[in-house]
């Protein structure tokens, strides 16, 4: 860790350290997106969350995976498997941001879909698999919100803040890629300055979202410092998706 790198990590721990005096605990969960099958990258997360025994929520695009990424994570007991979509098909128009939870096709084929979802990784998954559903391009439509509990999903979780939905959202804040940007790299400094500003505004739940498959050694660095920094600190407490979503805001 270099001169910058060790002044910018002092930032966050300094703001952990100030939790940590004032008797407050943060929650921290991390999700990772795109997840179909066993890949180089994704061994690269699974050795980085395993070394800092940060538990791991991976959403998994249901249609495109199998029995290889079942086998891929046997052996890892931090590992849950949520709901990606179904296809991860874009069926919005040219002119609109991309969705496939859109209101551009009937609801009874977007919610047939959730349904085949759910029941191919609960069945791939078994004890692993958590009813959580992260919506494509972190986009639903309130109408397709609202049947979520009808097909026994437990919760959404999209990116930034919470809203009402039909079941609880448990939603990420902190994105290590410019996902609206190309997949672009973001600097250390830059995600630090995220992660204490929701510190510094209250937030007792945060979550960092990542993209193995097109993480840069850039990103690879800073989730490797970060995770060792948190894991270590007393103001934080690394949480699954699955418990935190009987007290999601």
């Amino acid at each position: 860790m270099n001169r910058q790198e060790l002044s910018t990590f002092s930032t966050l721990r300094g703001a952990l350290d100030s939790k940590a005096a004032a008797g407050e605990q943060v929650d921290f969960w991390l999700r990772d997106d795109d997840a179909v099958e066993p890949s180089e990258p994704l061994s690269q997360l699974l050795d980085v969350c395993e070394s800092n025994n940060v538990p791991l929520t991976l959403a998994v695009i249901p249609e495109h995976t199998g029995d290889a990424l079942v086998h891929r994570l046997a052996g890892y007991t931090g590992v849950s498997v949520a709901v990606h979509g179904w296809s991860h098909t874009n069926h919005a128009p040219h002119d609109k941001k991309k969705c496939e939870l859109g209101d551009d096709r009937p609801i009874e084929q977007v919610l047939g879909e959730l349904e085949r979802g759910f029941a191919k990784l609960s069945r791939l998954h078994g004890s692993r698999f958590v009813p959580l559903l992260v919506p494509p391009w972190n986009r639903i439509s309130e109408g397709v919100l609202k049947q979520l509990s009808a097909l026994d999903f437990t919760g959404v979780s999209t990116f930034g803040p919470e809203a009402s939905a039909g079941v609880p959202m448990l939603n990420t804040q902190i994105d290590v890629i410019y996902a609206k940007g190309g997949n672009g790299v973001r600097e250390s400094c830059e995600l630090v300055a995220e992660i204490v500003a929701q510190l510094h505004a209250g937030r007792s739940t945060i979550g960092i979202l990542t993209h193995h498959l097109v993480h840069t050694p850039t990103t690879w660095d800073f989730l490797q410092q970060a995770l060792a920094l948190l894991q270590k600190h007393p103001a934080v407490r690394w949480v699954a998706a699955s418990d935190l979503l009987f007290t999601a805001p």
